[in-house]
């Protein structure tokens, strides 16, 4: 029997040597060269007005499609058969009028900020093919068609303006925006990065009126970036306001398009607090405004009349941490009520109100929070949203009835499903995948069930197997302060429990964002899968102040960024050493941006259990961020200096041991180098040791040409030299 259990085991042994013999190697050139495991995707998938067929951006086509069958209808527009002026339109983005008459499209669009864009924009007549172009060379932001199809408004140098599609006239509602000073139309640099919008009007639901933002930032104070490349470098400046600044003063106006004259809205006196949606309701001429004070922790919405200015408070909600903006708001079309979202059970849940603003009934319910409304079938009475209930890793789609309460569950398989619904809400399309297995787009009907397949990612899949991409393992541990905390860990290929192995986290932590997510994730994930094949343990977790928990776990670390977040993450390197096949010498850390902050707090408060970290973008004093941000969660430096001082990693760098990158890109508009650089000064005056690397001109992203490449080039061999 000794002599056949050897044999076995000889002969597992070799099989386990075989196929890591076949096993391919990963290589940083396959992930941000030849980018070999991008998946494919299907780009800009709209819902035809019929609700039967939806339209795809293939190249310059686009293509439409039927829902049930899957098969293709025609190509509704070829942007090489379009001629302007000689020259044909390479189709970047799209949108049709609701009477499929005319077509906005956009091409040679630039990233401004990271949701904001310009470029050049056409209209064509459908039937014709006539191209007419938008006034404005590459400057041309946010063409949105009227609800009749009959006009196009669009913002310009900071000015809105609305064109007539059939006249081929355009008309300014603005005339005196101006850079860094007036805005209409769009929003500043806070409120794009922290309100996650940039459309800032709204045509009214019969097209007669247009809602809109007025954004005077003349008071804020000014950012000063060097842009390098020529004999003397461009100074770029524009307004940023930090924790405690001045914010930029808004004021909400309608736009009479029979008139031609806008009315200013009544949304107070206070001139300190922030609008940060609007919404046209379903009255006649009634526009919802939401308004918050400064601290975020007081919301109103306000019913405002179109016609002469007046507002009237429809509701009105109070909170002892934050109240978090969202689109979750939707008016119903009878007027009898609208549905929204709210966390005061403790868990964020779906209310329907009534136009009083008062709660009529409370539809989901239970310990998970629904994470989006994805939309209201009114016909059917059904409110699909997207929910943690699955598990905060997993995005589910579930529907709950208006008039039962009852909630349904339609998403089958566990992982992340991002979901996009016809018109009608009779088909949507699903775009799933889990930690395992690359997106797949799936044309599901409104009960779930499967209609076609669109793309399946089979090639990617099979890519994967043949470089023997290792599963991921999900995994729970209860800290010694009792907190129970989410993580994944990922094992080289045939791994060995008797053998000590390096470990490498990756952190963000931030407020209400996971890591932890059963999900295909490019950027990381291929890198993390070859620092498995270099024998390496990857692992993160989600510590507290993370989403899908409730908002106890969510807003605990309200006032104190960084301090519970650097306990659980240190507790973490704590629980991973006392596991048999870890080394815990050699733990490391990395973090981007928010996971920068807590990868230096780590590798200064927590030097004891980490050998080594990367910092890529770190935030290193909350003062300096902006303060729509800052002090949601921080309140100001005024108000809490003790909690903006005590978690900065400026002020630990003398507890700092092991090897440390810090990585910056110098035209970063969002964790401006500032942080990097006063870090670098701590450093010095400490006499620490550090690897330090900055990216001329680029941006929070660090991308362009090779420099992804260049920078996961950097950390694999600061990794495999320091750890």
């Amino acid at each position: 029997m000794k002599i056949i259990r050897h044999l076995l085991t000889f002969l597992f042994v070799i099989s386990l040597s075989l196929q890591t013999m076949a096993q391919k190697e990963i290589t940083l050139a396959d992930i941000w060269a030849t980018y070999k495991f991008y998946p494919a995707y299907i780009a800009d998938i709209q819902s035809l007005p019929s609700g039967d067929t939806y339209s795809v951006l293939e190249g310059s086509k686009i293509v439409e499609y039927e829902y049930k069958s899957g098969k293709e209808v025609g190509v509704l527009l070829n942007g090489d058969e379009l001629d302007f002026e000689g020259s044909s339109i390479d189709i970047q983005e799209y949108v049709f009028s609701p009477d499929m008459k005319f077509a906005v499209l956009g091409s040679d669009l630039e990233s401004i900020y990271r949701h904001s864009v310009k470029g050049d924009y056409y209209v064509v007549r459908m039937d014709s093919k006539e191209v007419i172009k938008i006034p404005g060379d590459g400057n041309v932001r946010l063409p949105d068609i009227s609800p009749n199809g009959k006009q196009v408004a669009y913002v310009r140098d900071n000015n809105l303006y609305v064109f007539d599609m059939e006249g081929k006239e355009e008309t300014a509602i603005t005339t005196d925006g101006e850079f860094n000073k007036v805005i209409y139309g769009t929003t500043d640099w806070v409120y794009e990065e922290e309100f996650g919008f940039t459309k800032g009007f709204f045509w009214s639901p019969d097209g007669g009126y247009i809602a809109y933002y007025r954004m005077d930032e003349s008071s804020v104070k000014e950012w000063n970036m060097t842009i390098y490349g020529n004999l003397y470098p461009e100074q770029y400046k524009y307004k940023y306001p930090k924790a405690g600044e001045d914010n930029s003063l808004v004021d909400i106006y309608v736009y009479n398009l029979e008139s031609g004259k806008s009315v200013k809205m009544d949304v107070g006196e206070e001139t300190d607090q922030y609008i940060p949606r609007i919404k046209w309701t379903e009255r006649p001429y009634t526009l919802a405004i939401q308004r918050m004070n400064r601290l975020q922790n007081h919301l109103d919405i306000l019913l405002a009349d179109a016609g002469n200015g007046g507002t009237e408070v429809l509701y009105s909600e109070d909170n002892k941490y934050y109240i978090d903006v969202t689109d979750n708001w939707y008016f119903l079309s009878d007027n009898t009520g609208w549905i929204m979202t709210s966390e005061k059970s403790g868990y964020n849940h779906i209310y329907l109100m009534d136009m009083e603003g008062k709660e009529k009934k409370q539809l989901t319910s239970g310990e998970w929070d629904v994470m989006s409304v994805l939309g209201v079938d009114e016909k059917n009475g059904i409110v699909y949203f997207m929910s943690s209930e699955d598990g905060p890793q997993n995005s589910m789609l579930y529907s709950v009835s208006i008039d039962k309460g009852k909630a349904t569950k339609i998403s089958k398989e566990d992982g992340v499903h991002n979901i996009s619904f016809s018109n009608t809400y009779e088909y949507f399309i699903d775009d799933y995948s889990n930690a395992d297995n690359p997106p797949v787009y799936t044309v599901m009907n409104s009960k779930g069930k499967k209609v076609n397949v669109m793309e399946d990612n089979a090639d990617l899949k099979q890519r994967m197997d043949d470089y023997g991409f290792v599963p991921v393992e999900f995994f729970e541990f209860t800290t010694s302060e009792g907190v129970s905390l989410n993580g994944y860990m990922m094992k080289p290929a045939g791994f060995d429990a008797t053998k000590k192995y390096p470990v490498f986290m990756y952190m963000y932590g931030g407020p209400g964002v996971n890591t932890v997510m059963n999900e295909y994730g490019y950027f990381n994930y291929a890198w993390f899968q070859m620092l498995t094949q270099k024998g390496y343990i990857v692992v993160s977790v989600d510590n507290r102040g993370t989403g899908g928990r409730g908002e106890e776990f969510k807003k605990c670390t309200y006032l104190q960024l960084g301090n519970l977040e650097s306990i659980d993450q240190i507790e973490t390197a704590k629980y991973l050493g006392t596991l048999d096949y870890v080394d815990k010498d050699r733990i490391g850390v990395f973090g981007w941006s928010f996971g920068g902050y807590l990868s230096t707090l780590c590798m200064t408060k927590g030097n004891k259990f980490f050998k080594a970290g990367i910092a890529v973008a770190p935030v290193t004093n909350w003062r300096y961020y902006d303060n729509i941000y800052t002090e949601r969660f921080m309140r100001t430096p005024k108000e809490n200096a003790d909690g903006y001082d005590d978690n900065s990693p400026i002020n630990f760098v003398q507890k700092l041991k092991g090897p440390y990158l810090l990585v910056h890109g110098t035209a970063d508009d969002n964790v401006h180098v500032q942080n990097s650089m006063d870090l670098v000064d701590a450093l010095v005056n400490n006499n620490k040791d550090f690897e330090m690397f900055f990216y001329p001109n680029k941006n929070h992203g660090i991308y362009g040409g090779y420099t992804r490449y260049h920078l996961y080039n950097m950390m694999t061999e600061f990794i495999l030299e320091n750890l």
